[in-house]
This record gives C-alpha cells, sequence and structure tokens, in this order.
C-alpha cells in the first residue's frame, strides 16, 4: 500500500508551480533552494511523475504537474473554507443543505428559500425524501436544516428542534363552477374531493365530516402535492390544502377557493440540531 501524501511537499509545490521559480518561491517560504528542490524531488518521488520541466531558468509544469496543481488548489481552498466556516468569517459562505419531505408544498420550499436565492453569497443544496432519511442525514451534519409538516418524535440520544415557521389555513380549492353551492356540507356532499393521505390535514378533515354528519365522494387520496395542484387545476375535484398550494393558479382565476372556514390549518417546522457552528444563513432564513 501506497504512503499518505506529505501535504508539506505539496505546500512548497504549490508555491513553486504558482510563482514558476524556484529562487522566487524560497524567498517566500524563507527557506533555501536547495532544500526547496530536495522537498519538491520528494514528491515528485512519492507520486512517481515529474512535475516540472526546465525551460531555460523557468520551470514549467508537465501534465502530472498540472493534475496535481488543480488537486492542491482544491486541497488549500477547501482548508481555507474550513477555517472560515469555524471562525464565522470569509464572505463567500457554504451552500445551505436543506431537505425536505417530499410531500411539501413546492410553493412552500421556493417561500422560505426565496431571500437565500436571491443571495449573491450563498447557494443551496435542495434534497427531498422521507422523515427518517432526512433526519438521519441532520443527524450525521449532512444537513443543515429539514422542512416538514410534522415536528419528528424524540429520537433516543437525538435533541432535534422543531421551530414552528408558518402555519396557513387549509379550504377547498377548485375550479370555479364547482363552488355554486349554498353551504359548506352541500359543497362537500355534492363535489368529488381530492385529499391527503395521513396527514395533520386528514385528521383535521374527518373531523370535520364527522361534525358535519357528511360522507364525501372521493376523487383521489395523493400524498404529494405537487400531484393535489395537478389535480385541482386540471378539474378533478375540490382539493383540500393550503392556500400555498395552488398560490399561482389562485392568483391566476383558473383555480379558486370555496368561502368557508375548515377550522383546519397545516404547521410549517424547520427542524435543526443544536450545534456550536449552525450556518450563519439559517438563522436569517427562519428569521425572515
Amino acid at each position: 500500500m501506497m504512503s499518505q501524501l506529505n501535504y508539506h511537499h505539496l505546500r512548497y509545490f504549490h508555491e513553486v508551480a504558482t510563482e514558476g521559480h524556484l529562487g522566487r518561491a524560497s524567498e517566500r517560504l524563507n527557506v533555501s533552494q536547495s532544500a526547496l528542490s530536495i522537498q519538491i524531488k520528494q514528491l515528485e518521488e512519492r507520486i512517481g511523475h515529474a512535475l516540472f520541466d526546465r525551460v531555460g531558468r523557468r520551470l514549467v509544469l508537465t501534465e502530472a504537474g498540472r493534475i496535481a496543481l488543480d488537486h492542491a488548489d482544491r486541497i488549500f481552498s477547501a482548508g481555507d473554507d474550513l477555517l472560515a466556516v469555524l471562525e464565522q468569517s470569509g464572505t463567500v459562505r457554504p451552500p445551505l443543505r436543506v431537505g425536505a419531505l417530499s410531500t411539501l408544498s413546492r410553493n412552500f420550499q421556493l417561500s422560505f428559500l426565496r431571500p437565500l436565492l436571491a443571495s449573491a453569497d450563498c447557494g443551496v443544496v435542495l434534497k427531498s425524501g422521507g422523515m427518517g432519511t432526512l433526519l438521519g442525514e441532520l443527524e450525521t451534519l449532512a444537513l443543515d436544516v429539514v422542512l416538514t409538516t410534522e415536528a419528528p418524535a424524540t429520537q433516543s440520544g437525538t435533541r432535534f428542534a422543531a421551530q414552528k415557521i408558518t402555519e396557513q389555513p387549509v379550504g377547498l380549492h377548485g375550479h370555479p363552477d364547482r363552488m355554486r353551492h349554498d353551504s359548506l356540507a352541500d359543497l362537500l356532499r355534492n363535489e368529488p374531493l381530492i385529499l391527503p393521505t395521513e396527514s395533520v390535514i386528514r385528521t383535521g378533515f374527518e373531523n370535520l365530516l364527522l361534525k358535519l354528519a357528511v360522507t364525501p365522494r372521493i376523487a383521489a387520496e395523493v400524498d404529494d402535492m405537487a400531484m393535489v395542484r395537478l389535480l385541482a387545476r386540471e378539474g378533478a375535484g375540490l382539493a383540500v390544502a393550503p392556500s400555498v398550494v395552488l398560490a399561482d393558479e389562485i392568483a391566476a382565476g383558473t383555480v379558486a377557493t370555496a368561502p368557508y372556514d375548515l377550522g383546519i390549518a397545516e404547521p410549517f417546522y424547520a427542524v435543526t440540531l443544536p450545534r456550536k457552528f449552525p450556518h450563519p444563513a439559517l438563522r436569517e432564513l427562519i428569521a425572515a
């Protein structure tokens, strides 16, 4: 097995490659040219390739040298980023890694991330998935925050913090022609419904049906809010959902909201893990 790379040698190589001249690099590093030459030679022996060709008094990178310089740039840049993160300094911040429940409204995600997307100094990495997978990645620090509609259950040895970002009232949304009924009960009896599967919304809506003594006609049961939006837009029935899910269609007038208060609200949470070095953009997003 090959021995590990000597990063001290790599630092010397990086300086020589950047300067293109052994003498100037030795002055910057405050070492003799002979000592610097020995360090470069040892690195070449370690990787098994010549890093420089001599052209007159200049040192020109070989193909292996160009590859090594590219990797050295990234290695030392990553080191600078590490220090900036731990010192909470630097002008360019690493991307915020966001996990979102796969059933979560895309419009809500966009609304939450909009301040960050408008920023030039920080990007975003967005991953969707199931709650268990996302919380596992949050626990291993592969994610900075998880967006969900339910606060996670307390797990042994894990202290998740769930902060409610907002709460959206749930309504009935569909084609305007479907809204011509005299009461909420009449509407629910006569129009097909698009319902979410097991969720806070579904539980609240079933309680409402019991209260009104209504047996509805269910057109579709869907666990993905993007599909709820599509079905409502296509006229398949009335969607039981927060208005944020169909915000574009409501604004355009292609979908209307029934004028009845269902008494149901869906919460949205930002779930984090207490960290000594949280991402600096996260606090700003939650506050916004």
